[in-house]
C-alpha cells in the first residue's frame, strides 16, 4: 500500500477511506531515531485542514528550492480529488514536532501552498509510475538550505561500481512507527505529537524507476511507514548529502522492503523541468 499517513484514522472517516483506497505508499519512520537535533530541517510535513481548523500530517516531503516542496504524486493526487472538494487546504510544516487532530495548536508554523502538483505521467505502471510531484509555496522560505539533486543516472553509476553494495541511505518523514505484535491486535504507534524522525536503511535494489532500501530491523536496518510518503531518502556521495530517491511504498507491516521513485531519472527530470516552466520556479535539472 502506499505510505499515506493514517494517524487520524478514529477522527476522520472520509481520510481513511481516502489513504486507504490506495497501495501502501506513504510511510511513517521505523526503528529509527527522533530528528531533536533538527538536522533535516528541509524536511517537512504535507498537512491538510479541515473547515474545522484541524490539520492532519498526511505525506512527507522535502524542499528542494526556496518555494517547492517535493513529495509524491499518489499523495497531492489523494488531496486534490478527495480533500480538496470537501473544504480541506493544504499546507507545509517543517517543524519538528507536529501536534493534530484534537491537538491541533496556533503554534505549529504552517506555510501557505498556491500550487499542488501532480505529474501529468503519473500512472500505474510498474517500469515507472511518474509518482513525483510538488507543493510549491505562496512565499519563499529564508533560512532553510534545499536539498541537492542527484546527477542524472548517479544511482546507475553508483551501481555500476558496486558502490551501492554497502551504502547506508537515510529515510526522513512523519508517521506512524514501529509495529507492535502480542498482547492482542498488532499496531502501529502513532504520536501525537509526531516528531520528524529518520532511519538508516541497506541497499537491496536499483532497476527502471525505482530504488529499493532493506528495512528488517532483524538485519540492523530501519525504514519508513505509514505517513512517510514523499519523503526523502538521502545518501551521502563524496562527503555531500544527496536525494537520489523519495519514498513511495512497501510491504503493508513495514519491516522488508522501501520502494523509492528515483529523482535522477530522466522522467523524474522531465517532470522537474515542467514544473519550472508551467509555474516559472527553479527547480535544478541536473540531466
Amino acid at each position: 500500500m502506499r505510505r499515506i499517513a493514517f494517524l487520524f484514522v478514529a477522527c476522520l472517516v472520509i481520510i481513511v477511506a481516502v489513504l486507504f483506497s490506495m497501495p501502501r505508499r506513504s510511510k511513517a519512520i521505523t526503528y529509527g531515531f527522533v530528528d531533536s537535533n533538527n538536522t533535516f530541517s528541509n524536511v517537512g510535513a504535507f498537512i491538510v485542514k479541515s473547515p474545522t481548523g484541524k490539520i492532519y500530517p498526511i505525506c512527507s516531503g522535502t524542499m528542494i528550492t526556496a518555494n517547492v516542496f517535493l513529495t509524491a504524486s499518489h499523495c497531492t493526487a489523494a488531496y486534490t480529488q478527495e480533500l480538496a472538494p470537501l473544504g480541506y487546504s493544504v499546507w507545509v510544516s517543517l517543524d519538528q514536532s507536529i501536534p493534530f487532530g484534537d491537538l491541533t495548536a496556533n503554534t505549529t508554523k504552517l506555510l501557505a501552498v498556491s500550487y499542488v502538483v501532480t505529474n501529468p505521467n503519473y500512472s500505474q505502471r510498474q517500469s515507472d509510475s511518474g509518482d513525483i510531484g510538488v507543493l510549491i509555496l505562496a512565499d519563499s522560505l529564508k533560512g532553510v538550505t534545499p536539498a541537492t539533486l542527484p546527477t542524472c543516472g548517479l544511482l546507475d553509476q553508483l551501481d555500476a561500481k558496486n558502490g551501492l553494495k554497502a551504502a547506508r541511505f537515510t529515510a526522513v518523514g512523519y508517521g506512524v512507527q514501529n509495529r507492535v505484535v502480542g498482547g492482542g491486535v498488532p499496531y502501529f504507534q502513532a504520536r501525537n505529537p509526531i516528531p520528524r524522525m529518520y532511519a538508516l536503511s541497506g541497499f537491496n535494489a536499483l532497476n527502471g524507476g525505482y530504488l529499493r532500501l532493506s528495512e528488517n530491523p532483524a538485519t540492523g536496518n530501519g525504514g519508513t511507514c505509514f505517513g512517510d510518503s514523499g519523503g526523502p531518502d538521502f545518501l551521502t556521495v563524496d562527503g555531500q548529502r544527496i536525494l537520489p530517491a523519495i519514498t513511495i511504498t512497501g510491504d503493508t507491516v513495514c519491516r522488508s522492503t522501501n520502494v523509492d521513485y528515483r529523482t535522477d531519472t530522466a522522467s523524474a527530470q522531465a517532470f522537474f523541468a515542467y514544473v519550472n516552466g508551467a509555474f516559472g520556479v527553479s527547480i535544478p535539472i541536473n540531466c
